[in-house]
């Protein structure tokens, strides 16, 4: 701390004072986090050996004046639970978990009622009028019985206030607001009894109505003194912000027309160096600041670096990106434990059986996502071998599983496995004692000297303490019974809950929050998450109170909240030398917002003494933004080429090369397949394969046979049986009973309907049809001089069949197909466009059936099921738009194994690489 803090001046103050008087001095800071820094000033100011004096927060001090201790949140609901049930009609009460969601927002609003010494009856009486008034045009007979509810639960609020007020006072105990109104009213009797000691307020901005009436009270005694940080460049602006307060209490306050007014500094006008950095994302921010650090303390010392938060969440990113030469670091803030990695894991398991004992309380049904999330988190992942439990998921398609069926199918006997996926017994006291082994037995397995794993037992530690809490609240107060209303708790507890890290806060760097940074001064100061709803925060309004009314009441509204972040922020600016201010340049995103408009008014209200710079860093990004990926062609990769001619080249293969020969390198040369996942929606494919199969088997029957209109209507008959049985050989353990797969399951049977009326009015129009073959596996020999060695084709046709005398192959597509994509005019473009992938196909088919059929003429075309209003759609080939033939001959197959040849050629020669195409 500087000879020029503020902290130090207020140190030479009370040395002043405790020599100088005979009084007790009793110093009153903002926050607990100051104390220390105080005490650490005092001790430079000192020549000898003196008592410091006694050091409390404004919290403190004011619970001291009441005799009333104050209890979390947490508890607070609990206690007005208690008054709720007795003040209540047993027939409109509402379990925990319903009162919890409104309580909350009504403690708060009692909350801000005392603070500001309000006549509670005259604040309700208000709201229920202006209630009463947004419905005064409704006839009795349309008053609903909701309304009713509604203006009752207002007339019901003075009530709720008076009887939580009542009980928590005979219990010795209460909310903010309650200790200020009783420490008002105590006053008298409090200054009475403290005659020989003088209160020292220092650092405070904003202050409520008690505290003002308290700080008055005892100026007006001559037992206190009360020194302000104020600039007087912002306390002379009518209209900046952070001056808004000073000013208020300046002109308001009778003790100042005949007091001067302490203190008024000229600090923020003196020369500073002020960068002003945008980068994108949080993570960009936290590697800059691990940047200025480094180069900041090769000439400052550590302490005198502070890094403010604007945002909590970028601490984790930001500990990854300090310099290893940063041996100390205080951190003077708490990380919110609703991020914290075990947090995740304990919520990951009650949504896991929360949401099974939801589902079906005896089967207990788990759903995919819930296992899987909780087994590949970081701190189950690396202690269970689930890899092979994973995989069954994955390749029988589980969406829900009982956990029966769980257990046998995962064969893991281990007993971490067992904690985390045992049944949840259905006491609240009982989970809560499964949690706390499940934490005990991660605590096991970590080790304190591994530096990461030191952090996660700090992240341990801060859960088992609101999980041993949450014990403490079942044992005592009766009212959670059940996994809903436990999980609702935890809840609640968890937000409140924060993880502490140990430190020495006078040495090393100093990372802390927005309101840590109170009454501090550094020498050098980065500021990050500069942006519009982070810093300043954006207008919240949980209350029930109008903000009209809030404003008619004199209760603080947005506008002061804006006035509170805009004097933190100029007092961190304020006798700093080094100024950084970051901020997110994305407008759009989770973490983003536009800049903060602290920043645009350092930019417009340059002070002379000001060196100002902007900069915007941004990642260096290639001038192209996709580098094509080219494999040269390897003896290795050449005997694999030679291993698939002999197995055979299917139709698709040769269309995944045309389409990108990348592809084709890694799905056919190395065989690179997309990783298994469950479906829980029907894939694409799937659905392909359903009606393949379904089709397959309604026909198999008549193979061989004249069609008559007698057999498709038996099929027509089997068809729902028949598509029911392939979505289960398909999609196996997946639920097709509701949503998008019940859905698919109607498309499915509609297409499946569609396709066999369409070949009954054929039929019955006088069509002569026999099927003789259904999804055949076929293959060619393909001997030619063009090409160095034999090659093969082979392939799955779905149908081929004799209509009317003409060989037809017919290939079904669930997709939709128009004829134009069938037709071609130039063979040398057929193997250099994609577009033409289904008529090669179609060749494909044409030339393996060649062995097996002795027709010159072979007609072969698409049936698209989104399109089945065009029929059989055949290969064309097209002069001028003309069509000039549609079926398949030699001379047609010739052409094509020509441009066949120079496909294969391409592929097997070594002078051209795989290349990527881009499109």
């Amino acid at each position: 701390m500087n000879s020029e803090s503020f902290l130090h001046k207020v140190a030479q103050q009370i040395l002043l004072k405790q020599q100088n008087s005979s009084y007790e001095v009793v110093v009153i800071l903002p926050n607990k986090r100051a104390r220390v820094f105080l005490v650490n000033a005092f001790k430079t100011v000192i020549q000898k050996p003196t008592f410091v004096p006694q050091i409390l927060s404004i919290e403190e001090f004011i619970q001291d004046i009441a005799g009333i201790r104050s209890i979390d949140s947490v508890t607070l609901l609990f206690e007005f639970f208690a008054v709720y049930n007795e003040i209540t009609p047993k027939e409109e009460l509402q379990t925990f978990e319903q009162f919890a969601h409104w309580a909350k927002n009504l403690i708060q609003d009692f909350n801000e009622i005392d603070r500001y010494l309000l006549n509670p009856n005259h604040v309700f009486s208000y709201l229920k009028d202006i209630e009463a008034i947004k419905r005064w045009n409704l006839n009795p007979d349309e008053t609903t019985q909701l309304i009713q509810k509604y203006l009752h639960f207002w007339e019901q609020m003075p009530h709720y206030y008076s009887a939580f007020y009542a009980h928590l006072l005979a219990k010795g105990k209460g909310y903010q607001g309650l200790i200020y109104r009783e420490a008002v009213e105590n006053l008298q009797h409090f200054t009475h009894s403290q005659k020989d000691s003088f209160f020292l307020f220092a650092g405070f901005n904003a202050l409520n109505q008690a505290e003002e009436k308290i700080v008055q009270h005892l100026l007006s005694l001559d037992q206190a003194q009360i020194l302000w940080d104020t600039e007087e460049i912002f306390l002379t602006d009518s209209f900046h912000d952070a001056g808004y307060f000073a000013r208020k209490i300046k002109k308001n306050w009778s003790y100042y027309k005949s007091h001067p007014y302490q203190w008024i500094f000229n600090a923020f006008q003196t020369e500073k160096n002020i960068q002003i950095i945008g980068t994108p994302k949080t993570i960009g921010q936290a590697k800059i600041v691990g940047n200025i650090v480094e180069n900041l303390q090769k000439e400052q010392s550590l302490d005198q670096i502070a890094i403010v938060l604007g945002e909590e969440n970028m601490f984790i990113p930001l500990l990854h990106s300090l310099p290893d030469s940063v041996s100390k670091l205080n951190i003077t803030m708490g990380f919110p434990a609703k991020s914290n990695p075990v947090q995740i894991l304990i919520s990951n398991l009650f949504k896991l059986h929360h949401n099974a004992v939801k589902r079906n309380p005896k089967a207990y049904v788990f759903y995919y996502k819930d296992i899987l999330d909780l087994l590949q988190h970081a701190l189950v992942e690396p202690y269970i071998s689930c890899q092979k439990l994973i995989q069954r998921i994955n390749q029988n398609n589980y969406t829900f599983i009982t956990h029966h069926s769980f257990l046998e199918i995962s064969q893991n006997e281990e007993p971490y496995f067992s904690l985390l996926f045992s049944k949840w017994p259905s006491k609240p006291l009982e989970i809560l004692d499964q949690l706390l082994a499940i934490l005990l037995h991660i605590k096991a397995v970590l080790k304190t000297e591994n530096e990461n794993d030191r952090i996660t037992l700090s992240f341990l530690y801060s859960i088992y303490k609101v999980l041993q809490q949450l014990k403490t609240y079942c044992e005592e107060y009766p009212y959670v019974n059940t996994l809903e209303g436990l999980y609702a708790l935890y809840k609640q507890s968890v937000d409140l809950a924060e993880v502490s890290f140990e430190g020495e806060p006078l040495e090393g760097l100093q990372i802390m929050g927005v309101l840590e940074s109170r009454v501090l001064d550094f020498k050098n100061v980065i500021i990050t998450s500069l942006n519009e709803g982070i810093f300043p925060a954006g207008k919240s309004q949980n209350s029930y109170i109008p903000l009209d009314v809030k404003r008619e009441l004199g209760l603080p509204t947005y506008k002061e909240k804006d006035a509170i972040y805009t004097y933190h922020f100029y007092h961190l600016l304020q006798r700093a030398q080094n100024i950084f201010l970051l901020y997110n340049t994305e407008s759009e995103g989770l973490d983003a917002g536009e800049k903060s408009r602290f920043i645009t008014q350092i930019e417009v209200e340059k002070h002379p003494n000001h060196n100002l710079s902007h900069q915007i860093y941004n990642a260096i990004l290639p001038e192209k933004p996709h580098e094509p990926m080219i494999v040269e062609k390897s003896e290795k990769v050449v005997q694999r080429l030679r291993e698939m001619a002999e197995n055979g080249f299917s139709p698709s293969t040769l269309t995944t090369y045309i389409r990108n020969p990348i592809q084709f390198y890694l799905q056919r040369i190395l065989k690179i397949s997309e990783v298994e996942e469950v479906e829980e929606s029907i894939a694409a494919n799937t659905f392909g394969t359903i009606i393949h199969g379904a089709l397959e088997a309604l026909y198999r029957p008549f193979l061989n046979q004249k069609m008559e209109v007698s057999m498709v209507e038996k099929m027509l008959q089997l068809l729902e049986e028949e598509v029911a049985h392939q979505f289960k050989k398909e999609y196996r353990e997946g639920e097709i009973s509701k949503g998008k797969n019940l859905l698919a399951f109607e498309v499915a049977k509609r297409n499946v309907f569609n396709f066999l009326q369409f070949e009954k009015r054929l039929l019955e129009e006088g069509d002569d049809l026999e099927v003789l073959f259904l999804e055949q596996n076929f293959e060619f020999e393909w001997v030619d001089d063009r090409l160095p060695f034999p090659i093969k084709i082979k392939g799955n046709v779905d149908r081929i069949e004799r209509r009317n005398g003409v060989l037809r192959i017919i290939d079904y597509k669930t997709g939709k197909v128009e004829q134009s994509s069938l037709s071609i005019t130039y063979w040398d473009e057929l193997t250099s466009d994609i577009k033409n992938d289904k008529i090669i196909q179609l060749l494909c088919y044409a030339l393996m059936i060649q062995p097996y059929f002795t027709d010159k003429l072979v007609e072969v075309g698409i049936i698209s099921f989104k399109n089945l209003k065009a029929g059989f759609m055949p290969f064309q080939i097209k002069e001028d738009k003309k069509v000039v033939a549609q079926t398949v001959d030699a001379t047609v197959l010739s052409e094509f194994q020509t441009q066949l040849a120079q496909l294969i050629l391409e592929i097997f020669n070594t002078e051209i690489p795989f290349e990527e195409r881009i499109v």
